[in-house]
């Protein structure tokens, strides 16, 4: 099996997972499947959980959630419903929300943490409702008309080299990184990376969110591209290159994938801006045309119950939203941290304005322009 996308922190995870005697098969892509889809899927790796009982019951899930951080949420659910059958696949953002729309009932839940494009395919009608006790209960402010739900709750931070704090001093915001590109642009090119907004979904609602939130955003966007700062698609590749030492900053990287791999990196600091910092809610709905609707319900019934919510608190690092737990790992315990500058993507039909194609182009377009004219324009004038 080859999983060469994750952080070698995430290898040892999955593997100590797998050595503990999980009942499931990584794969990638490329393996042979059990099932032939009606077309072929994008890129993707995939976990598969065999039913424990004499009739299996299929579950289907796509995500763009890596396989070590969704691993102790299929295990503990399987173990407590060994009944299901599970097919796990991990997407990128927007190859997650491609495959739903040339597949529409091929998955019965759908997770991501690009939260306008799932906002837009349920508030186009492609969800079902599912009300249950647990789901009734869920705070408003992280749910939509019970078919869409937040289930996570994860700062955008940033990952510096210790060595270059020594140098420069310490970066704990926007403000001190612009400061640092600013001054030590020579230094920093091509060690710094960051999202690419226009082939990764995240990255483009970072975009998005920063230039309503700051100012001086556009300035920071220029700035990093005055540094040469490499482009990129997923969080994992950005821990990569920081874990290995090509890159000394990562900017809005997951803090949920952050934490762990510095944690693996003594030579690594993680950063919550202490001016703002985005929160994004990661994403799950059960699609109207879910092969297997009853499995799907009770997912994301779990996703969102005290089990659940319990393993994403004290397994991995994605912060568990319940309103009733507290401690290491859930939102409660961040708001306390971090009382001013936390900012949540509001779960709302401003969404939606964010992928207006006029508005989409526009914002593309200044961002392409502010980033690549400085570099494109240092040979000429310095800069």
């Amino acid at each position: 099996m080859t999983l060469s996308r994750y952080a070698s922190s995430s290898w040892r995870r999955l593997g100590a997972v797998l050595l503990l005697g999980l009942a499931g098969v990584v794969s990638s892509a490329m393996a042979q499947q059990d099932e032939t889809p009606q077309q072929p899927l994008p890129p993707h790796e995939q976990a598969h959980f065999a039913a424990k009982t004499d009739e299996g019951v299929p579950l289907i899930i796509h995500a763009a959630l890596d396989i070590p951080y969704a691993m102790p949420l299929l295990e503990d659910f399987h173990q407590r419903h060994p009944q299901y059958d599970i097919t796990y696949r991990n997407f990128s953002t927007l190859d997650v929300h491609q495959r739903f729309l040339d597949a529409p009932a091929e998955a019965d839940v759908v997770i991501s943490s690009a939260m306008p494009w799932q906002y837009l395919l349920v508030n186009a009608g492609h969800a079902q409702s599912i009300e249950t006790p647990t789901t009734r209960r869920w705070p408003s402010d992280a749910k939509w008309r019970h078919e869409l739900f937040a289930f996570t709750f994860e700062p955008i931070v940033m990952v510096v080299s210790r060595a270059l704090e020594e140098r420069v001093g310490p970066i704990n915001s926007h403000a001190d990184l612009l400061s640092l590109l600013v001054e030590q642009s020579d230094a920093l090119q091509g060690r710094v990376v960051t999202y690419s907004p226009v082939s990764a979904g995240a990255g483009y609602t970072y975009a998005i969110e920063e230039s309503r939130l700051s100012p001086r955003y556009w300035d920071l966007v220029a700035a990093l591209g005055r540094a040469d700062t490499q482009l990129v698609d997923t969080t994992s590749s950005m821990l990569d290159g920081l874990a290995d030492g090509r890159f000394d900053i990562g900017y809005n990287v997951l803090g949920s994938y952050a934490r762990e791999s510095v944690a693996a990196s003594p030579s690594l600091r993680m950063v919550i801006p202490d001016d703002y910092a985005l929160v994004i809610r990661r994403l799950a709905f059960a699609p109207r045309q879910a092969p297997h609707p009853s499995a799907a319900r009770r997912f994301i019934d779990y996703l969102l119950g005290s089990h659940g919510q319990r393993v994403i608190a004290e397994a991995n690092e994605l912060g568990a939203l319940h309103p009733e737990l507290d401690g290491p790992g859930t939102a409660n315990a961040l708001r306390r941290a971090q009382p001013e500058g936390l900012r949540p993507t509001p779960l709302s039909p401003g969404l939606l304005a964010t992928l207006d194609d006029l508005k989409r182009r526009a914002l593309l377009s200044r961002w392409q322009r502010e980033f690549h004219d400085q570099i494109a324009g240092k040979p000429v004038n310095g800069r």
